[in-house]
């Protein structure tokens, strides 16, 4: 037995996280949790200072089990990567954004990797779990780390393993999600499938190389984003043909097999969904090949917030109300229900499609008081009250916090628009138009 794979079943090995985001502090609180001495790194100041003092910036991390691994001195934070020296294992869990051109900006990924380079040794394990396009483990952070005088698959390990987390999901957390993990040597695999079930209460899924991992991640979230550009699309055709296509997906989910439920809403947002169908698409154009299916469900659900916008603009010609200059209270900036997350949120742009047209537009959301967007700050109203509801012309509910009262937003709103079905069991509908 290798000595990295002895240090990581009797926990004496130190692990590193890079990136102490959505991904990274989960990841990072679970293998302090399990006993390992665990460093954090952060280009961010803010972020390194919270975690040292205990104090929570996550949703998906328990208060307590954060503030007292870090009394126990099993998780300490840094912005120094000389720290890596000390660490037998490092992940990278650092963004992954799109640029202005829609194009895959590795340019985390590659800084991190630069700055772990001065500091590698011999037998340390590398692994990437920032999502990607296929060939960026292999053909980007590889030469990168071989800078260092070590080859790879020789002195050290190197493998990709997809993030898989679902902010807010209540049944599955980073502890006890299946883990798929993919080497570039078949003891790259090893060595990285025995940390993660060191870690973790879940099956370690192994496949053949790097390359197949960065593609799994991709069809996990190319998958939904297509699916969800079906149903958005169907959406469209049923309000055209005076369908309710709610009652269309309960229907079609009554079938006990062959059929998985999608629904409808003002677009896409998150991290995930919205972008790395771009990655692929991108590398695609390498091979000559264009992923028409992907780029058109893309399409349908990159102009959802813009549909949303003239639905609305149709709903206020029936009050005999303009857009330009019409008050629209928007319930919920988040991009998924009951969570503080608002990237890439369908919510903001279908604010910023209502500005445009001259609307005077206010939001109330009981997870975000405040968003950034474009370097400008938007303030929330700070309680969901009568007077708030009944001063808007137009309410629409963009996300479905299981926290709001809708039947209270139901009996004082002149109109609502819900994009979401959060109203679904109101009895009094009058003034209910669904997506």
């Amino acid at each position: 037995m290798n000595s990295i794979k002895k240090k990581l079943i009797d926990k004496t090995a130190t692990l590193g996280v890079v990136g102490l985001g959505y991904v990274g502090l989960p990841l990072a609180v679970e293998k302090a949790k399990a006993g390992f001495r665990t460093i954090g790194f952060d280009v961010q100041e803010s972020k390194v200072e919270m975690v040292n003092a205990g104090r929570n910036y996550i949703g998906d991390v328990v208060n307590e089990d954060l503030e007292e691994i870090v009394k126990s001195g099993l998780l300490s934070a840094t912005t120094d990567f000389a720290q890596v020296a000390s660490a037998d294992c490092v992940c990278i869990a650092v963004p992954t954004p799109l640029d202005a051109y829609q194009q895959p900006d590795i340019s985390y990924v590659r800084a991190s990797a630069e700055s772990i380079v001065p500091y590698m040794h011999k037998d340390m394990l590398i692994v990437l779990e920032s999502t990607t396009y296929p060939g960026t483990t292999e053909e980007l952070l590889m030469p990168i780390l071989e800078k260092s005088g070590l080859k790879c698959g020789v002195d050290f390990h190197l493998a990709f393993s997809p993030e898989r987390v679902d902010p807010g999901n209540l049944i599955y957390k980073t502890k006890n999600t299946p883990k798929v993990v993919g080497g570039i040597t078949p003891e790259c695999t090893d060595v990285a499938a025995a940390m993660y079930e060191a870690i973790l209460e879940a099956p370690i899924h192994r496949v053949s190389s790097p390359a197949v991992a960065e593609m799994e991640k991709i069809l996990e979230n190319t998958y939904r984003n297509v699916n969800i550009g079906l149903v958005n699309e169907l959406a469209i055709l049923s309000n055209k043909m005076g369908i309710n296509f709610w009652e269309v997906v309960d229907a079609a989910k009554s079938k006990p097999y062959g059929f998985q439920a999608f629904y409808p809403g003002p677009g896409l947002g998150g991290h995930c969904i919205p972008l790395d169908p771009y990655y692929l698409s991108w590398k695609a154009r390498e091979y000559g090949f264009h992923t028409s299916m992907i780029e058109s469900s893309m399409m349908v659900n990159d102009r959802m917030p813009e549909y949303c916008a003239e639905r609305s603009s149709k709903i206020l010609n029936r009050f005999k109300k303009a857009m330009n200059g019409a008050r629209i209270l928007i319930l919920g900036v988040a991009y998924k229900q009951d969570i503080d997350d608002y990237r890439e949120s369908p919510a903001i742009r279908v604010i910023e499609e209502l500005e445009k047209e001259g609307a005077e537009v206010v939001y109330y959301d009981p997870f975000v008081s405040e968003y950034r967007e474009h370097g400008i700050v938007k303030k929330g109203e700070p309680e969901l009250t009568v007077e708030l509801i009944e001063s808007a012309d137009l309410v629409i509910v963009t996300t479905a916090h299981t926290n709001v009262d809708y039947d209270f937003v139901q009996k004082h709103a002149k109109a609502i628009f819900d994009t979401k079905n959060a109203l679904k069991h109101a009895e009094a509908r009058e003034n209910i138009e669904l997506l």
